[in-house]
């Protein structure tokens, strides 16, 4: 079974958010993700989708855009990003989730997820957001990295549990905003985190993408626009 990833869906069918005024790589979007989604994974297979999952602003306008990524193959797991207004918070996603007959959901928020040979652990994250005081922004990177410690250590001993059984797992990271910033990097390296994936970043932000191995640490940038609406392959 494999693992896959694949953020900033940006999905509007609730709303009136066409995204195709961000340019043309989001013409008929949604159509080409869903072929592409189909041609490659399966129903045993994983999908985390980190972030920016849909332009609803409440529970209610989401229903369209959960049915759409529902009715595709695989486990698919949520991380919340800073356009995911609806996602107030887990319980009542999970709730939500469970009115609707959504089965194939789980949601990424101070816990950690086994999936093949990997733990999973992840935080939205943050960076400069337009209208935020640097101190507001201080505050909020100072929470997610407590979520991300919580995370890990909640990774780390399922990790341990499983090498008491002889089974190794690799810790992969899921972040909505990239960790350069603060301590994020440090953090994801005190716990020995095999890969992170991030999204977030659109247009002229794509030149600022860092992917590859740095200190240990394998970087894979997973936006959507970026990948050209195709799931990017982890395990």
């Amino acid at each position: 079974m494999a693992i896959y990833a694949i953020s900033d869906l940006h999905l509007a069918f609730g709303v009136d958010k066409p995204m195709n005024i961000f340019g043309d790589v989001w013409d008929n979007y949604e159509e080409t993700i869903k072929n592409n989604w189909k041609e490659t994974v399966k129903e045993e297979d994983t999908v985390i989708i980190p972030g920016d999952i849909s332009w609803a602003m409440t529970l209610e306008e989401s229903v369209k855009d959960f049915e759409y990524i529902a009715s595709l193959p695989g486990n698919k797991i949520l991380v919340k990003g800073n356009h995911d207004y609806y996602f107030s918070t887990k319980t009542k996603m999970l709730n939500f989730f469970k009115e609707h007959g959504f089965n194939n959901f789980q949601i990424l928020h101070n816990n950690a997820i086994v999936v093949e040979n990997y733990i999973i652990c992840g935080t939205r994250g943050w960076g400069k957001v337009d209208g935020n005081t640097a101190e507001q922004d201080k505050k909020i990177i100072e929470r997610e990295e407590k979520r991300l410690i919580l995370s890990l250590k909640e990774g780390k001993k399922l990790q341990e549990s499983y090498l008491e059984k002889g089974e190794k797992k690799g810790i992969i990271v899921a972040l909505h905003f990239p960790p350069f910033i603060s301590n994020f990097q440090e953090i994801m390296k005190e716990y020995g985190v095999e890969k992170c994936i991030y999204g977030h970043l659109h247009g002229y932000g794509h030149t600022t993408v860092k992917e590859g191995s740095i200190d240990g640490i394998e970087y894979k940038m997973v936006g959507c626009d970026y990948t050209k609406m195709n799931l990017i392959k982890l395990n």
